[in-house]
């Protein structure tokens, strides 16, 4: 069982968010995007948002400002999270355009929100799960898609909510967060999706 829900928190890793969700909407996305222009953001979004804070990291941990790629404590989550907020700016300037795909520019721009969030209440010593906030970003980018386009998502959505639970399950199980921790993270997600959803919903 360790084994199992230490997976769960790897494969709904936060740096994993991002692309998964850019993936599932090019996937239902009735607007026609050709292949090639699929295949080019995807691969820069996975080197932005995944390689690239993976790298930070190493560097960040060689000198001494993270242990873990966790972020356990509030003191070092400060730097990676103003790197990964650097990063996804960039990824709004140069990769992510509201003229070709707006509803991902938006998810996108609720992901720095998110971030932003984090690194505020990391200053104050608050630790919100970054895992739930990126995990209900993305279910709630789902729901939003799921009007938009008309599309009957309900299965996506049931796994979704079976994904959360057992995130908010893995994190308990490992004592890297309590109740409270979780249900920020999960607002935290969750509203500026919401809020954002406004622009192009």
């Amino acid at each position: 069982m360790d084994k199992f829900l230490k997976s769960i928190s790897y494969i709904f890793h936060p740096l994993f968010m991002p692309l998964f969700a850019a993936w599932f909407y090019f996937e239902i996305s009735p607007r026609f995007i050709s292949k090639v222009v699929i295949h080019g953001k995807l691969i820069s979004l996975g080197i932005l948002t995944v390689i690239l804070p993976v790298l930070s990291f190493l560097i960040l941990k060689t000198l001494g400002k993270a242990k873990t790629i966790h972020l356990e404590n509030t003191k070092e989550r400060i730097y990676p999270l103003i790197l990964y907020g650097i990063i996804l700016l960039v990824t709004l300037k140069r990769v992510i355009l509201p003229t070709l795909t707006v509803e991902l520019y938006f998810f996108i721009l609720g992901v720095l929100v998110s971030n932003l969030a984090c690194l505020f209440m990391a200053f104050f010593k608050l630790k919100a799960s970054l895992h739930m906030a990126a995990i209900a970003g993305a279910f709630m980018f789902f729901v939003a898609l799921s009007i938009h386009f008309s599309i009957n998502l309900n299965n996506v959505l049931a796994l979704m909510c079976v994904a959360i639970g057992a995130v908010a399950t893995s994190r308990l199980h490992f004592m890297a967060h309590n109740y409270k921790e979780l249900i920020l993270g999960l607002f935290v997600g969750i509203l500026p999706q919401l809020i954002l959803v406004t622009y192009w919903l």
